[in-house]
């Protein structure tokens, strides 16, 4: 079974360090961040997606934005997230079961890569798609399809994990089995309406459904 996953919300819970990134960014442009509220909801969208909803369109500010963000991120910011509980065993229990891992992540690629290589269980992803810094749209869809090219993999046989509506808008297109994780970013309403197959409250649940598809 091939088992993709997002990183922030599914993986480890990212709030403080992206809430902090996104406040000093906008800071440091002269914006004014929203409040907690909609910070969470921006989680998961490109920064280009949701700097350009406070900033006007105005592209000079949006990437300055960016870029004090990304300065922040390369400082600090990539330290700033805890694994949640149960994850750690998940990730054990799926290599033991022999399937494999791969992360899907609209995080741009050169913020994905050093929090995944500093994960104590990093090692178990085969791969890592993420976009180039010059995203402004959600490419899970396109990622998950080159997953499924690279593994050689059918769509039946793949799971995508994730606690956002993009994360089942991708799995959905490329016919693939999407899991809605609840200890995440997004809710149930979000992620029954974007199409997900089952929801989780716990990662041990996700273990037991890949195994189910080998043993069934």
């Amino acid at each position: 079974m091939l088992v993709l996953f997002d990183l922030d919300g599914t993986l480890i819970d990212s709030q403080l360090g992206i809430f902090a990134g996104v406040r000093h960014a906008l800071s440091s442009v002269g914006g004014v961040a929203p409040d907690d509220a909609v910070l969470r909801s921006w989680i998961g969208p490109p920064l280009r997606v949701t700097f350009g909803s406070v900033l006007g369109g105005d592209n000079d500010r949006i990437e300055a934005a960016i870029e004090a963000y990304s300065q922040r991120f390369r400082d600090v910011g990539w330290s700033e997230h805890t694994v949640y509980e149960g994850v750690a065993d998940m990730i054990a229990a799926l290599v033991d079961g022999g399937h494999r891992l791969a992360v899907v992540t609209s995080k741009t690629r050169h913020h994905a890569e050093p929090i995944i290589a500093h994960l104590p269980f990093g090692k178990a992803f085969e791969r890592l798609y993420a976009p180039g810094p010059e995203t402004a749209r959600s490419e899970k869809a396109d990622m998950i399809a080159a997953a499924l090219a690279d593994f050689g993999q059918s769509p039946d046989e793949t799971l995508m994990i994730g606690d956002r509506l993009y994360d089942m808008e991708g799995a959905v297109e490329n016919g693939v089995r999407g899991v809605g994780v609840l200890w995440g970013f997004g809710d149930r309403e979000e992620l029954e309406a974007a199409g997900a197959w089952k929801l989780v409250d716990a990662p041990a649940e996700v273990a037991l459904l890949a195994d189910a598809f080998v043993s069934g």
